[in-house]
């Protein structure tokens, strides 16, 4: 076109007919693209734009959230100038320079449009069971490090005029500069990956690690970061490698069991252990929980006691019921009756070795509950029960002495030297 212009001109007996007919050429080009623009971004995209933000679907929300038409618009328009220069300008440095202001444009647009659809993927995968299975956002955040990286290299290798293969090859004595620059990217994107391979972790787990002071739910897995939102609502950010190269307790499993632990210890006073009286056996025996106990265990007992033919008028001769034994059946009967304990998984009752604090009476059992507010309160209603029940067996609670018994026995101290 521009040396059909320049002879045109030329008829007409113009001097400078070359310049001007560049000057009309690209005069035309901006023209069109002016238009084309205009057109595209006041009419088509606005339309686009209108609809999506009144859709319901995620996808569409998403395409306009992440503006991938724009993006898209302006590559089309940067194919259209490329056209245009290579079709309309007759070679010389303006075209070279055009074409290759191009050839830049739509190379940095389309890693834009890149970018934006992979976003857009992102967005509408997060609505699927598969975004918390696998890592996604790391993966496409390791797509777009590897899609910046070669866009990267063509642009040097266009402006440079060479080949994008003498740049790859050139790249092999700069591998350990690579190395460093992108240490963290590349170590997150390995760490994503065994993440995702090994089910170690997904968005939504309860993690713990103490080394970093996170303790509470995953809310995003990247390629270099992890973030953990902890449950006082802090937000606790971990490298990804992290998480490979160190340990951590993932809570998952005992979510998906359908149970939680209950492992606590009530410390008893030793010295109030004895065995029992019948007074204490007719007691505790109107307790439905325990009448099967108590009836099992005293004929047990009295049997076993005849056939040894034992002196039971000395404490230390036969077999007898205590307190202690008591108690811990009747806990067992106790777990087993209640509502919100899960009897499929272990439940007992055991004593642990003596302390300088007492005997510790733990109980292990599971609450039908993940639930940590439910799990809280189901755990001390158990504990309540206990502590209000522990004197019916005649048992005391070990416990330090604190300035109110020190305060009573001091009055004590006193009044009995009153007396005398």
């Amino acid at each position: 076109m521009q040396q059909q212009i320049t002879l045109w001109l030329e008829k007409f007996g113009l001097e400078f007919s070359g310049v001007m007919s560049l000057l009309m050429v690209l005069g035309l080009i901006v023209l069109i693209s002016v238009v084309i623009h205009l057109v595209l971004h006041r009419v088509v995209l606005a339309a686009i734009q209108r609809r999506g933000q009144q859709s319901q679907r995620v996808w569409q929300q998403a395409l306009t959230q992440y503006k991938l038409f724009q993006r898209m618009a302006l590559l089309l328009q940067g194919v259209i100038i490329n056209l245009q220069a290579v079709l309309w300008l007759h070679g010389g440095e303006t075209q070279a320079f055009i074409v290759t202001a191009a050839q830049v444009w739509i190379m940095a647009f389309a890693l834009l449009s890149l970018f934006s659809l992979l976003d857009t993927l992102l967005a509408v995968l997060r609505q699927s069971p598969l975004s918390n299975q696998l890592p996604l956002r790391g993966i496409f955040q390791g797509l777009k490090l590897v899609a910046a990286i070669l866009i990267g290299i063509m642009i040097v290798s266009l402006l440079m005029g060479k080949s994008p293969l003498l740049l790859l090859s050139g790249l092999g004595a700069m591998t350990a500069v690579l190395m460093l620059v992108f240490k963290d990217p590349i170590l997150g994107l390995v760490a994503g990956i065994q993440l995702s391979a090994n089910d170690m972790l997904k968005i939504g787990d309860w993690l713990e690690m103490p080394k970093y002071g996170a303790d509470g739910a995953v809310t995003d897995i990247g390629l270099t970061t992890v973030k953990v939102r902890n449950w006082d609502n802090t937000v606790t950010t971990i490298p990804t490698y992290a998480l490979i190269s160190d340990s951590f307790k993932n809570w998952r499993s005992m979510s998906e069991s359908g149970g939680r632990r209950i492992k606590r210890s009530i410390n008893i006073d030793t010295t109030s252990v004895h065995f029992l009286s019948p007074e204490e056996q007719q007691r505790l025996n109107r307790n439905p929980l325990l009448q099967r106990y108590l009836n099992d265990k005293m004929q047990e007992l009295s049997q076993y006691n005849q056939q040894s033919a034992v002196d039971l008028s000395s404490p230390l001769n036969g077999r007898r019921l205590t307190n202690l034994g008591t108690l811990r059946a009747y806990l067992v009967a106790y777990l087993r009756a209640h509502p919100h304990i899960h009897q499929s998984m272990t439940l007992m009752v055991r004593q642990m070795a003596p302390t300088p604090e007492g005997l510790p009476l733990e109980i292990y059992a599971f609450t039908n509950t993940t639930i940590w507010a439910e799990y809280e309160s189901i755990q001390a209603d158990i504990f309540d029960h206990i502590l209000a029940v522990i004197n019916e067996f005649d048992l005391r609670v070990h416990q330090t002495p604190t300035g109110n018994d020190m305060r009573s026995m001091l009055s004590q101290m006193r009044a009995a030297t009153d007396v005398s």
